[in-house]
């Protein structure tokens, strides 16, 4: 039984300050939750809220993560960075990266690596425009950017990857997906990892959703067969909203 996973990217908002009074405001709130229960701040925001979820059921995930070690990477945070921060988790792959600057699939997969190499757990990020979706190419899309953001990872490391299928035409639109298109596009990349590997692997990776996750739709969402969880934009931000969704 896949366990469902709950990650709120914070993306470019909360101060150090702010994001500890977030999880001081959660940790009450969440200590009994059956998922897992992640959240990704910004690189300023990272070992103040590290130091802030010390001892508690709340992991901590960064929003970003470069493939080199080190070097004349301006603005750029390497795995090794991250792991002595004490972070877990990170995003990969994001719309937001893909669309502002210039992610492709090939530096997905790169940065992918470097985070398996230091013992991060990659949320890895696919997912089609709106003009892909009109022209009924989202499952060419999911199944091009799955296969590449996976190039030569093992079977191994696929116990350690969470796959979040975002639609980018409903991610903080207030537009979403229904349901069924929802769980859909989840159970494709599924069939997409089960080719790539075996049927094994494909039913124990876990699928987040993120598009436009609220308190008012998680239940049904979080309760098909092959979404697993949400990735959280707009409503990680606010402690009830967030604790809704962890509780749907």
């Amino acid at each position: 039984m896949r366990r469902k996973i709950i990650a709120g990217n914070w993306k470019m908002n909360k101060t150090p300050s702010e994001g500890v009074n977030l999880i001081n405001e959660l940790k009450p709130l969440v200590k009994d939750a059956d998922v897992e229960v992640v959240v990704c701040p910004t690189f300023v925001c990272l070992p103040a809220v590290v130091e802030a979820t010390r001892g508690t059921n709340i992991k901590v995930g960064a929003q970003n993560i470069h493939w080199a070690d080190n070097g004349a990477f301006t603005g750029e945070i390497s795995g090794e960075m991250l792991k002595e921060v004490g972070v877990e988790y990170v995003i990969i792959g994001h719309s937001e990266r893909r669309r502002y600057f210039a992610e492709t699939d090939a530096t997905i997969n790169s940065r992918l690596k470097a985070a398996l190499k230091y013992g991060l757990k990659p949320i890895v990020c696919v997912g089609e425009l709106l003009i892909e979706r009109e022209n009924e190419l989202t499952n060419s899309v999911l199944k091009r950017q799955t296969t590449l953001a996976l190039k030569d990872i093992s079977s191994e490391d696929m116990n350690n990857i969470v796959i979040a299928y975002e639609p980018v035409w409903a991610i903080g639109t207030g537009r979403t997906a229904s349901v069924e298109d929802a769980n859909d596009a989840c159970k494709f990349i599924r069939s997409v990892i089960a080719s790539l590997y075996n049927e094994e692997i494909a039913q124990n990776v876990r699928i987040q959703y993120g598009g436009s996750v609220k308190p008012s739709n998680a239940n049904e969402l979080f309760n098909t067969s092959d979404i697993d969880g949400g990735l959280i934009g707009g409503a990680s931000l606010t402690a009830s909203d967030f604790v809704g969704i962890v509780k749907y």
